[in-house]
């Protein structure tokens, strides 16, 4: 098992999966995918059924058919400016809609952000390499790779299932925390790449948040190359202000690094 510390992206002529569900799962080992999991009432049903129809009107305008799992391969041949369109279409009308958040927001609180921070931030280097992160009060992004087919979906399950457990604990209540599936996509290149990355960096401000409403993190060989009192508009909070949520001292991530292997199990989706 092999995890590259630099970017790599979408080649079709190489071994892919598509993975069925209510929304298609694509893989490709090595290649960063965009990944956004929300909570489960972040969004209404409305507002989603209205995205999915207005994404589906667009893809059979140009001779896609949404209803097939393998609609972005579908895309990927399209014109690059086409394809441009189509993400810029489809992804600012969602993230308006998570961007106005609905719902209870719990992880608006830093004590909830940092379970979920903490989490992706546990196994990074390890079982996968996580380049940029944001959790924001309803939902969460991540550009990461993984070595093997299979690994993001099972990775996102774990993600899930332990911050899910920590977080309704926390919380005094059982149930439902974040929506079942995950959107995720395929990164096909440099621009993309970076394209989303400073969507990352700037979703908080785009959201009007405050420094402690939101956790971001960049690998430090990929930070931006603006300097510092250019970009502390994206990051909102001087590294002093930040260090408290972000940089918690090691006995109070204790519980999170240092729990029993039994307790872990449900974080890591097997007994390390």
């Amino acid at each position: 098992m092999f995890l590259s510390g630099q970017p790599q992206f979408f080649d079709p002529s190489a071994e892919y999966s598509v993975a069925e569900g209510r929304l298609p799962h694509w893989e490709q080992v090595g290649v960063v995918v965009f990944i956004t999991f929300r909570t489960w009432d972040s969004l209404p049903r409305e507002v989603v059924q209205a995205f999915l129809s207005k994404r589906d009107n667009w893809l059979r305008s140009h001779g896609i058919d949404p209803a097939q799992p393998d609609w972005e391969q579908g895309v990927a041949g399209l014109r690059a400016d086409e394809q441009t369109t189509f993400q810029r279409l489809c992804s600012a009308r969602w993230e308006d809609s998570l961007d106005n958040c609905h719902g209870s927001c719990p992880l608006r609180l830093p004590a909830h952000s940092k379970i979920v921070a903490d989490s992706i931030k546990h196994f990074n280097g390890v079982r996968y390499t996580a380049f940029d992160f944001v959790v924001m009060p309803n939902h969460v992004h991540i550009l990461a790779s993984f070595p093997e087919l299979g690994a993001m979906r099972q990775q996102c399950k774990s993600w899930k299932h332990f911050t899910a457990t920590r977080l309704n604990k926390l919380l005094g209540r059982v149930g439902r925390f974040w929506e079942g599936e995950s959107f995720d996509h395929l990164v096909r290149s440099e621009q993309q790449f970076d394209y989303l990355r400073g969507y990352i960096i700037d979703n908080p401000a785009q959201a009007r948040l405050r420094p402690d409403e939101f956790v971001h993190y960049s690998r430090d060989f990929l930070i931006t190359k603006a300097p510092l009192a250019e970009r502390s508009d994206h990051t909102k909070a001087p590294l002093a202000e930040r260090s408290d949520h972000t940089k918690a001292p090691l006995a109070e991530r204790a519980d999170h690094t240092k729990a029993p292997l039994a307790e872990r199990a449900d974080h890591t989706g097997e007994n390390p």
